[in-house]
C-alpha cells in the first residue's frame, strides 16, 4: 500500500479485537476517558494530565519503561464520539500525536512524536462490550526486541483486561 505508507518504518502497528463481558460500552467509554481514574488503574502511567492551550485540549502522558530503557513521553489530542450506525450505538475515540510548543521535551525523556490511535466501543448485545482498537507509536531510540515481542504477546492483549478489571472498580455511575 504505497500511498497509505510511503516508506517501510519497521515499526509494529497493534489491532485489537476483543470483548469484556461483564462491562457495558458506556462503563468503558467512561472508565478510558476518565485520566485522573486511569492514573489509579494503569501501573505504567507516570504523569498524565489534560491542560488546554490556545483553546485546544492537550494531554500530557508520562509512560514507565523497564530499566534501563528511558521513559517515554506523548503529547496528543483526543476526542470521542457517539455515533448511530444503524440503529446501533458505537463510540468511537480517537487520539494523534501534537506538537504544542507550552509542552517542550523533558530531560532523560523521549518524547513520542509519532502516535495515533483509535477506539470502537459497541455492546455485544448482551451486557458486555465488544473492542476494536488500532495503535501505532514510535517510541525511538532503540528498543530492544524483547521488549517489542513482550508488548506484542503480553502487554498490549493485557490492555483489554486492565480494562475490565478497572470497570469493575470504577467508582463514578454511569
Amino acid at each position: 500500500l504505497p500511498i497509505l505508507f510511503p516508506q517501510q518504518s519497521g515499526l509494529y502497528e497493534y489491532k485489537i479485537f476483543g470483548g469484556l463481558a461483564d462491562c457495558p460500552p458506556e462503563l468503558c467509554v467512561d472508565v478510558y476517558m476518565d485520566l485522573d481514574f486511569r492514573k489509579q488503574w494503569d501501573c505504567y502511567v507516570k504523569e498524565l494530565y489534560e491542560k488546554t492551550f490556545d483553546g485546544e485540549k492537550v494531554i500530557y502522558w508520562e509512560v514507565k519503561f523497564p530499566f534501563p530503557l528511558s521513559n517515554r513521553d506523548y503529547v496528543y489530542v483526543r476526542e470521542c464520539r457517539e455515533l448511530d450506525v444503524d440503529g446501533r450505538k458505537v463510540w468511537v475515540v480517537l487520539a494523534q500525536s501534537v506538537s504544542v510548543p507550552q509542552c517542550p521535551e523533558k530531560p532523560g525523556i523521549v518524547r513520542v512524536s509519532s502516535y495515533r490511535q483509535t477506539l470502537v466501543i459497541e455492546s455485544d448485545g448482551k451486557a458486555g462490550s465488544k473492542v476494536y482498537m488500532y495503535y501505532f507509536d514510535n517510541p525511538g531510540g532503540m528498543i530492544p526486541s524483547w521488549l517489542v515481542n513482550w508488548a506484542a504477546k503480553s502487554g498490549v492483549p493485557a490492555f483489554l483486561k486492565d480494562i475490565q478489571k478497572a470497570c469493575h472498580t470504577y467508582p463514578k455511575s454511569t
